[in-house]
């Protein structure tokens, strides 16, 4: 079966939008900075990020082939409550993230927790070669369950109709998804200030909130009707 049109679509737009990721950027500009604040050379520093940029790469890929796995051994008939009950949760994570546009810091959200927050910039001052694979994996794994709204979507969706071309699709949506870091790596490499950078990040975070927000309340909706039967892509 060859890759329909309006899933493709939506797992690039979906991946789009889940790639402009607060805190996996956040890491990289810090050990960025860490290893052009020792003088580190480009090659180094092109080395060390490509090297956590593939680790969140392959840790996510990883995940979700996992939850497709566990999805597709369910019965379908609970697959099919599950998704509406995935699709619940995932409208009221995209609630959470409008809220946070408005009411920043009030009341739950949807971010990792200041243990784990801690932990992160301990790992990423460790800039060998196994530190920042570590560090990759362990920001992909840390994150997923907080701000992996929209992954879940997806995979929950491609695992109603599991192939060769879905699995395309996943791999895809995990390109797109670190795509931003390997565009903020070389740019850094380029010579371009990491204050530049630092300053976009938080001058753009709460409208990055509103757009996940939004789309994560689409891609809820969406799943409720494929679930339903409303929606058939095939």
């Amino acid at each position: 079966m060859g890759i329909e049109l309006p899933t493709l679509s939506l797992v690039v737009i979906s991946a789009a939008i889940d790639s402009i990721n607060p805190c996996a950027i956040g890491v990289l500009i810090l050990m960025v900075s860490v290893v052009m604040g020792g003088k580190g050379s480009v090659r180094r520093l092109l080395t060390l990020g490509g090297l956590y940029i593939f680790a969140i790469f392959l840790t996510y890929l990883l995940a979700g082939l996992g939850l497709i796995y566990f999805l597709a051994s369910i019965p379908l008939f609970v697959a099919e409550y599950l998704a509406l009950v995935v699709g619940g949760i995932i409208i009221l994570a995209g609630l959470l993230e409008i809220k946070d546009f408005y009411w920043y810091g009030k009341g739950f959200s949807l971010q990792i927790p200041s243990y784990f927050s801690n932990k992160i910039h301990k790992f990423s001052k460790n800039l060998t070669i196994p530190g920042v694979i570590f560090l990759g994996a362990f920001i992909a794994g840390v994150e997923l369950p907080c701000t992996g709204a929209p992954y879940l979507a997806i995979i929950t969706v491609l695992s109603l109709n599991f192939n060769f071309a879905a699995f395309l699709l996943l791999i895809l949506y995990n390109i797109i998804f670190v795509l931003p870091l390997v565009v903020i790596l070389f740019l850094v490499a380029g010579g371009t200030k990491i204050s530049a950078i630092q300053n976009w990040k938080e001058g753009s975070k709460g409208y990055m909130r509103l757009m996940i927000g939004l789309m994560l309340i689409g891609l809820g909706w969406l799943l409720i009707l494929i679930a339903n039967g409303t929606i058939n892509f095939g």
